[in-house]
């Protein structure tokens, strides 16, 4: 199990949002880059960031806070947020990003997310926000009306790395992560899935660690880490001695 810490970007910024609302935006720190220096410092082994600019856009709007960050730490980081063709998901391994996070352009495009898994194996997620069990779409500002499940049966055979699960209802409001829809979800693909929104407190690493979640791949942490809910050498620790007793 991986614990991703999140770095959202707004207009250059690191911030987190409520339920996906730009509007509903706190700004925690003015340097991506050296947020992303602290989590690296303090352990973390994957960085999860989202453009968020470039997902109402459509296109990479915070590529400078990006390359900043890629440039301060070694550990890998995966990216969505504007990502909806080739070009970019190949500007954008071709930098140092890890894994790209395909959010809109699956609902929309799952032709273009499968010539992507295709010629980059492994380097492909699929990011589905789920509003009330129907992927959101377009930065969350459109609601669709496919299932998560339906979406990521699309992508079983496409070679997809990862699926992020998020539940929008959830994120950004510390309410605790939906294991239950996540965990369902996991059960029924192949594809390791990832839990996202709103994890709040050492007892959701907890939850991910027990019997009932271990087809879970790890899940991502923001707003409990920023307001210091989550202490990171415990939720690490917890994780390291969870793989050795493995």
């Amino acid at each position: 199990m991986i614990l991703f810490p999140a770095i959202d970007l707004k207009n250059g910024q690191c911030v987190r949002l409520e339920q996906g609302d730009m509007a509903r935006a706190t700004v925690f720190n003015l340097d991506p880059a050296g947020q992303a220096t602290s989590f690296a410092a303090e352990g973390f082994e994957y960085l999860h960031v989202v453009d968020l600019d470039g997902a109402f856009a459509g296109k990479p709007m915070n590529a400078g806070a990006v390359e900043a960050m890629l440039s301060a730490v070694t550990m890998p980081v995966q990216l969505g947020g504007g990502i909806r063709d080739l070009r970019t998901v190949e500007a954008w391994l071709g930098k140092g990003v890890a894994r790209v996070i395909i959010g809109t352009a699956a609902v929309r495009d799952p032709d273009f997310v499968k010539a992507a898994a295709k010629a980059f194996p492994g380097r492909v997620a699929v990011g589905l926000d789920a509003r009330d069990g129907k992927v959101a779409v377009e930065g969350w500002a459109e609601t669709s009306e496919i299932t998560a499940l339906e979406i990521a049966r699309r992508f079983e055979d496409a070679g997809v790395a990862a699926i992020i699960f998020t539940d929008i209802a959830r994120d950004g409001l510390l309410k605790g992560l939906n294991l239950d829809a996540t965990i369902a979800l996991a059960d029924r693909i192949a594809i390791p899935v990832i839990a996202s929104g709103g994890l709040a407190s050492i007892e959701d690493v907890k939850a991910m660690l027990a019997p009932r979640a271990k087809r879970l791949a790890g899940a991502i942490a923001g707003r409990a880490l920023y307001d210091g809910r989550l202490d990171p050498s415990a939720a690490l620790a917890l994780i390291r001695n969870a793989r050795a007793a493995a």
